[in-house]
C-alpha cells in the first residue's frame, strides 16, 4: 500500500464530500483507540473544523489517558481541531435503572454493552445538529464487512466512512505516517464497551491477522474444509460471525407490496 498517497486519496474524498453537503465540519467519537485516531487526523488534515467527542461510560483510565494525549495532540497539530467531554455514565445508569432485566446474565450485559454504543451515537449526531457537521464513522473494513464488530444504529450509525475499505493492519501503517500517539498505536484494540479489560481478540476469538487472513480466504472462495489446526478455527470464526452479522452490513430488507395489491 501506497500510504501516503492512500492519507491523500482519503483527505480529498473527504473534503469533497463535505464541500457538496455544504457542511461545517466533523465530529469523531474518540475512545483511546486506534481507529478514531486515525480516522480524527484525516478529518483534521482537511482543514474543516473537527469537534473530537469524548463520551466516558465507567471507562477504563487507560483508554481515558489515551483518548486525551491524543486530542491534546491533535488540538497542538491543527488549529480547528476542538473537543468536550460528555460524560454519560449517569445517562447509562438512569437508563438501567429504569428498564426491564431479566436472569441471562450474558444477554443483559451484551443489550447494555450496545445500549452505550448507541448512547454516544445519539451524542454525536446531537452535536453534529447543532454544529452543522457530518459524523465520521471509524470502523475498518475487517469490523464493517468481514465480522460486523460494530453495535448497529451505535458505531455503526454514522454520515461517512473514511477508512471502512482499509484493514486493521492497514489502519496501522496510516497511523504511524500521521503520527497517532505510540501509546495508542500500542495499544490492544477494545471497544471498551463491558467497562472492564476486555479485548477485541477475547471477544472474537482471533486476533485482527487472523481475521484479515480469513477474509481474504473467504474472498478467494474458500471454506473451513481447506484448512486444518488453527487456520481453520481461525476460518471458522470468521465465518460464524460473517454470517450472523449479515444483518448489520446488508441493507434494511424492505417488504415490497405487489402493485396488484396498491
Amino acid at each position: 500500500m501506497n500510504t501516503e498517497k492512500v492519507v491523500d486519496h482519503i483527505i480529498n474524498w473527504l473534503k469533497e464530500y463535505a464541500t457538496n453537503a455544504n457542511v461545517n465540519g466533523f465530529v469523531v467519537g474518540i475512545s483511546g483507540g486506534i481507529d478514531s485516531a486515525v480516522t480524527s487526523t484525516l478529518c483534521a488534515k482537511t482543514g474543516f473544523p473537527v469537534l473530537c467527542v469524548e463520551m466516558p461510560i465507567h471507562q477504563g483510565e487507560n483508554q481515558v489517558s489515551r483518548a486525551k494525549e491524543h486530542i491534546a495532540q491533535l488540538k497542538k497539530r491543527f488549529p480547528k481541531v476542538s473537543s468536550t467531554e460528555v460524560n454519560l455514565t449517569t445517562t447509562f445508569e438512569e437508563f438501567k435503572s429504569v428498564t426491564p432485566v431479566i436472569e441471562n446474565e450474558a444477554t443483559v450485559s451484551m443489550s447494555l454493552a450496545n445500549t452505550r454504543a448507541r448512547l454516544r451515537m445519539s451524542t454525536l449526531y446531537y452535536l453534529a445538529g447543532l454544529y452543522g457537521y457530518l459524523v465520521a464513522g471509524t470502523g475498518n473494513k475487517v469490523e464493517d464487512f468481514g465480522v460486523g464488530f460494530f453495535t448497529k444504529y451505535g458505531d455503526g450509525g454514522v454520515d461517512l466512512s473514511p477508512i471502512a475499505d482499509l484493514m486493521k493492519s492497514e489502519v496501522y501503517d496510516l497511523a504511524a505516517f500521521l503520527e497517532v500517539p505510540t501509546s495508542i498505536q500500542k495499544a490492544q484494540p477494545t471497544d471498551g464497551l463491558f467497562g472492564d479489560s476486555r479485548t477485541d481478540e477475547d471477544q472474537i476469538g482471533a486476533s485482527y491477522d487472523e481475521l484479515e487472513w480469513a477474509m481474504i480466504q473467504a474472498d478467494l472462495g474458500k471454506t473451513a474444509s481447506d484448512f486444518e489446526g488453527r487456520e481453520k478455527e481461525a476460518f471458522t470464526i470468521y465465518a460464524q460471525r460473517n454470517k450472523a452479522n449479515k444483518h448489520k452490513m446488508n441493507p434494511i430488507p424492505v417488504c415490497i407490496i405487489p402493485e396488484e395489491l396498491k
